[in-house]
């Protein structure tokens, strides 16, 4: 129960990583508002939660638009007083050449994966900081902020920003010390590779692992639940890679 008295936002917590991580979390003792452009798997994460035997509450977020994103951190605090760790987790990708993208294409993914990320940045930093709160925030990262793949370069571009904001925002906050922490996931079978998936690439995914298969979504979990608890209190503005050697072999 490491994380035991302790609120939580989680973005994107109605499926894969996000989910996975709201529940344990809550094993872990936390309390936990599911912050998730999806009504319906939002809450059905937050029913999950609480056959559990667990504490959480749903708040309908697009992590696009930094006043919502505002609104889910002040209703953690309105619903259980407090908040000790934002998991800037939502993220949407756009698989297509480059020659055949759109501006608009370019724009939806940045606006989710790297806007949002600074959003929950910005909100939650501001109210640890008021509320006197030695928080953490976490962000998801990923490989392809080190490494180049074809078909995705919005998604390579907001990555790589948060890597970049990660290192940013834990210099600015860590005088309040609020830690700034992200992770660096590789292939994990979530709903955002359904795409591959569907294309026939799963085994050509699993191979990029060292160990030959693809990530579950517990594993990223279980590494952010460490990254918010006292345990990971010397980890500050570090990218942790969680991706089985994804970037080391190539």
């Amino acid at each position: 129960m490491k994380l035991q008295g302790k609120a939580a936002v989680i973005t994107g917590a109605g499926s894969g990583i996000g989910r996975a991580t709201a529940l344990k979390f809550a094993q872990e003792g936390a309390k936990v508002v599911v912050a998730e452009f999806n009504e319906t798997t939002g809450t059905e994460t937050v029913e999950l939660i609480r056959a559990a035997g667990g504490e959480a509450s749903f708040i309908q977020t697009n992590v696009a638009e930094y006043s919502e994103v505002e609104r889910a951190v002040n209703f953690a605090v309105e619903q259980y007083g407090r908040i000790d760790t934002m998991f800037n987790n939502a993220g949407i990708g756009v698989n297509r050449p480059l020659l055949e993208q759109t501006p608009e294409d370019y724009d939806r993914v940045v606006k989710v994966n790297q806007y949002g990320v600074f959003y929950g940045i910005l909100a939650a930093g501001k109210k640890m900081a008021e509320l006197g709160i030695h928080g953490t925030i976490i962000n998801t990262a990923s490989v392809f902020a080190y490494m180049a793949s074809r078909g995705v370069i919005g998604y390579h571009a907001a990555k790589g920003a948060v890597k970049m904001m990660t290192q940013s925002a834990a210099l600015e906050l860590a005088p309040h010390n609020i830690r700034v922490v992200a992770v660096a996931p590789g292939g994990v079978d979530t709903p955002i590779i359904q795409g591959y998936k569907d294309a026939g690439l799963s085994e050509h995914l699993a191979r990029q692992q060292m160990r030959n298969k693809l990530m579950q979504p517990e594993q990223i979990a279980n590494v952010v639940a460490f990254l918010a608890s006292g345990e990971a209190d010397g980890i500050n503005g570090s990218v942790v890679m969680v991706d089985d050697g994804y970037a080391e072999f190539k």
